[in-house]
Order: structure tokens, then sequence, then C-alpha cells
């Protein structure tokens, strides 16, 4: 997904981290330092949370193999939780998953001593996108034909973030959610979107 951390899915316009899926800390993965099948894109966030983490890749979902898009469900609070639908095994591996990122993490927010919000969480910045993303749906039902503002909801949707939330709040606009598959790089390369209704394949 291009520039995006592959858990979290929000822009990494600074401080790159790249993941190592097996931890290169410990020592029985070693031997994985450099390999491209054991890396991922993550923010700090994501990547400082999963750590040195000694992950069985059986127990848990992972972006770059498995359709998490049809394992979770984002929600206009910010929370980001097992989809209902999931049988209970595969409920049990998203939820492995969810804390071995720190997405089931609460909001939280750190003000300075005067007050002023210095640095807002994952949480309230999914809370932002889904606000933004929100208004765009609003003004694309207000001017259905308008070409040009279809383009610019997707060029906000990209400079934003946040895929997963914005195909949820288009969830009722195939039409949008198409140009949105395509907007984000390898999305439709992935297989793990039907090409009219735009459900997930899982």
């Amino acid at each position: 997904m291009g520039r995006y951390c592959s858990y979290c899915e929000r822009p990494i316009l600074t401080i790159l981290a790249v993941e190592h899926i097996q931890p290169k800390g410990l020592d029985k993965y070693k031997h994985l330092e450099g390999r491209w099948e054991n890396f991922l894109l993550a923010c700090v966030n994501c990547n400082s949370n999963k750590a040195k983490a000694d992950i069985a890749l059986a127990d848990v979902l992972l972006p770059d193999r498995d359709n998490t898009f049809a394992a979770f469900i984002y929600s206009e609070d910010g929370k980001v939780s097992p989809a209902p639908e999931l049988k209970p095994e595969i409920k049990a591996k998203a939820r492995r998953s969810l804390r071995l990122t720190g997405l089931d993490k609460k909001l939280h927010q750190t003000l300075d001593q005067n007050g002023a919000l210095v640095r807002i969480d994952r949480v309230s910045q999914r809370m932002q996108v889904w606000s933004i993303a929100r208004e765009a749906l609003s003004d694309v039902a207000l001017h259905s034909s308008n070409e040009a503002l279809r383009r610019q909801v997707i060029e906000n949707a990209k400079a934003n973030g946040f895929f997963s939330i914005w195909m949820a709040v288009f969830a009722g606009n195939a039409g949008m959610r198409n140009r949105l598959i395509d907007a984000f790089a390898g999305t439709r390369e992935s297989g793990c979107f039907h090409p009219t209704t735009t459900a997930p394949v899982s």
C-alpha cells in the first residue's frame, strides 16, 4: 500500500520503520535479517509496540498474506475490532494481531503544560480521518455528477491514509470504493475485493 503503515494504515511521512515480521533482535531469527520476505513497512508506533515479540505466524493475521480488511471493523469512535462474522479461531487471531500492534489501545492524548494538544494517538487520528471521510461522503452525495470532486476525494484519501476507514464510510457507494481500491497501490492486485460489489473476499 505504498507509503502507509502495513498495520494501522496511516501515512508514513517521516521516520520510516522497516518492520521485521520475525524480530531481528532474537537470535533464532538472525538469519531472516535483511530478507525481503520478512519485511513490512510500519510506523514507529506499530513497530515499537510489536518490538521483539516472538510470534507464531500461524497465530496472527498479517497484512501481506491475509485479508485483514475482511477481518477488522473500523468504527467512528476510532476503535478497530474483529469482524463479528469471523469464525472463532480467526477472531482469536484477529484479536492477537490487534494486541501485537497496539491497535486495540484506547484513546490517549498528550497535552503540554498549557493544556495544548502536542500529540495525538492512532485512535484520535482514526477519528479525525473518519470525520474527513464523512464530510467527503456528504459532498459526493450532494454533487453526484461532479467528476472533479470525486477525484479530489480520492486525492484526499491518499493524503490522509487509513484506507479501511474510507472504505467503511463509503460502504454504500461501490463506485467510490472501486476508485479507492484502484488509488491505493497494490490493493486491486491483492484480490481481496469483489470487483463489482467491492465486498471483501474472505
